[in-house]
């Protein structure tokens, strides 16, 4: 088949649409990250001096650094369109965002829908697989304080206790919100076939647009940070405390990330923007934390049956275009999600001036030394 001279031309531009879009990253991220580290070194004395300060100036910076990776995706013209329960009305309240995860774009959409949620995104953790660590972004998220987990059977136990470790040093000593896990334990198409063959073995549902959700992390997140008697049982010595204003973990966001036709982005996409733009959909159920078991048993089920709720959603999504409405509503409302463009390149503009300032000032220590 003969190649056109019109498409030869959308091909010639998409490749080199991608290529100055790859080097905007490449010289995004030499700039922001490098100034974010520095920033933070230069205000260590705060840190010592007033930490709270010092948490709320690298939150801000986080936060930043997130909006940049989301402009990635804005520019290119993949946005989102949110349903359900609003959750700006819990963002300044502590919780615990529960995702099903098809691709690593899933955590790009989440950098995106999070920005305009008041100060969610600079008071979140993220638990994500230990392999971020390495990616160009692994540092900012060390910093953070964000929890990298190590998957598989052999290193289950000693991860979940290096995760409760994790989060009594860190989650409230550095005022965090907000806490994101994946708990289907990896992408749909690795699991799904081990996760149906697992369900046909115990009698489970048979699901193909999620997978069965497993509970270590879950479990150890609410043990550790819900105040006693807040979901119907004492917390004891496993709850964490420690600032007297705070109330513990309050509420369970059940997040469903779906794409057209069941097409997920991956960051490739993101960073190229060779797709087409795409209309990402993000559906929120809350929970109050005390509707939650605590016991183990009770707490499988409640969250394998959030998963069955999953399946159902992304089942109605696909078949019609759009989310089901409400139990006892008969229209569901969606919500444009927007970023200001002009936020964005303000954000961009600071982060390649400090790259130019930072580069300034080690050039005259450089010179000055040697």
């Amino acid at each position: 088949m003969a190649v056109t001279l019109e498409q030869a031309q959308r091909v010639g531009y998409t490749c080199l649409k991608a290529l100055l879009r790859f080097a905007f990253m490449v010289a995004n991220n030499l700039v922001a990250i490098p100034s974010y580290i520095l920033y933070l070194i230069m205000l260590q004395p705060l840190r010592v001096l007033d930490s709270k300060s010092f948490w709320y100036i690298e939150g801000v910076l986080f936060k930043w650094l997130l909006a940049m990776v989301a402009s990635w995706g804005w520019w290119a013209g993949y946005t989102v369109v949110e349903w359900g329960d609003d959750v700006k009305a819990v963002s300044e309240d502590e919780a615990m965002v529960l995702v099903n995860h098809q691709a690593t774009g899933d955590v790009c959409t989440l950098m995106m829908c999070l920005q305009d949620k008041g100060t969610v995104v600079r008071q979140m953790m993220w638990l994500m697989d230990h392999i971020f660590k390495y990616t160009n972004f692994g540092i900012v998220s060390l910093i953070h304080g964000d929890f990298f987990i190590r998957q598989g059977r052999a290193h289950r136990d000693q991860q979940l206790v290096l995760l409760k470790e994790h989060l009594e040093k860190y989650y409230r000593s550095r005022n965090r919100k907000w806490i994101v896990l994946f708990p289907e334990g990896g992408f749909l198409r690795k699991r799904r076939e081990t996760s149906q063959a697992f369900a046909k073995k115990n009698n489970l549902p048979f699901l193909k647009h999620v997978t069965l959700p497993r509970l270590g992390a879950t479990q150890v997140i609410l043990k550790t940070l819900v105040a006693p008697q807040e979901n119907g049982t004492p917390a004891g010595r496993d709850a964490v405390i420690k600032e007297s204003k705070s109330k513990g973990l309050q509420w369970v966001i059940d997040t469903t990330i779906a794409y057209p036709k069941g097409e997920p982005i991956d960051i490739q996409t993101w960073i190229l923007g060779y797709r087409q733009p795409t209309v990402t959909h993000v559906h929120y159920r809350i929970f109050p934390v005390k509707d939650v078991p605590a016991e183990p048993e009770a707490l499988t089920h409640w969250l394998y049956q959030r998963f069955i709720e999953k399946e159902d959603l992304l089942t109605h999504f696909y078949e019609t275009g759009a989310f089901p409405p409400p139990q006892g509503q008969t229209k569901a409302i969606s919500r444009e999600m927007t970023l200001s463009n002009l936020w964005l390149v303000g954000i961009q503009s600071l982060a390649f001036l400090s790259g130019g300032m930072w580069y300034c000032i080690l050039q005259y220590f450089y010179h000055c030394l040697f």
